[in-house]
């Protein structure tokens, strides 16, 4: 690829899907996890375990969690595409995007996921500052107008927050697929894949409704919903990503 966004005689060009396969990604994913719903569900506890344990480590866990979760996921969209081509899916195969020359791009899609991120909750940060001085000063003040302006600005920060994180998940969600299987170069992977998320906003809102849904269901019985939803969540960027650009 020559850096552009996307052009006609591009070959991994996204195509816009019909609203409704915004459930069928879902559909399409449960009958992968039916298919070996075991190893899928190994693969889930592992991912999660690691990400746990990164956690409990102080400020360098969640800089490694951020940079490996796109080699990670990487590894399960190999893992979804061998279980697809036959072949048995096995617990190493979570680490497999460890290996070989995808690694490096993979982690160049954390090193980007990581920077937006610093971005977003920097912005975050100085507007929730201002917010909360300005509701101070207002108390201070024994001034309404000022305490509700100081609250307008927190919540402005918190909003501003939400619509960047949306647009980042938009420009990853497809980036891991497209460098592990393809070869995609890390920035154009992130282009290609917001380029994708745009075309597809209606199955994206559906495929999120349904997301919501389930995660509220999944967490009710001490969340142990959540063995089952994760790896299916995982399964899905496969099955939108081979629905929006192909096998």
């Amino acid at each position: 690829m020559d850096g552009t966004l996307i052009n006609s005689s591009d070959p991994n060009q996204p195509r816009s899907v019909a609203g409704d396969r915004g459930v069928a990604w879902w559909t399409d994913a449960w009958a992968m996890f039916t298919k070996n719903a075991a190893i899928w569900v190994v693969l889930g506890l592992v991912l999660f375990i690691i990400v746990l344990v990164l956690a409990f480590i102080p400020l360098l866990g969640q800089l490694v969690s951020t940079l490996l979760l796109p080699v990670l996921g990487g590894s399960w969209m190999m893992a979804a595409r061998k279980q697809e081509g036959g072949g048995t899916v096995e617990v190493g195969d979570l680490f497999a995007a460890f290996k070989g020359d995808r690694l490096t791009p993979l982690v160049v899609l954390g090193v980007i996921f990581l920077v937006a991120m610093v971005v977003i909750f920097g912005l975050m940060a100085v507007l929730g500052f201002g917010g909360a001085m300005g509701m101070m000063a207002g108390g201070m003040m024994s001034s309404g107008r000022g305490m509700m302006a100081g609250l307008g600005i927190g919540l402005f920060g918190m909003l501003i927050g939400l619509v960047l994180f949306v647009l980042v998940a938009m420009a990853l969600w497809y980036a891991p697929p497209l460098v592990a299987l393809r070869g995609v170069a890390p920035v154009d992977a992130v282009k290609l894949s917001f380029a994708a998320s745009l075309k597809n906003i209606v199955p994206g809102v559906i495929w999120g409704a349904i997301y919501i849904v389930a995660s509220i269901v999944a967490s009710i019985p001490f969340g142990l919903g959540w063995l089952v939803l994760l790896p299916l969540l995982m399964l899905t960027m496969y099955t939108s990503y081979k629905d929006v650009f192909g096998a």
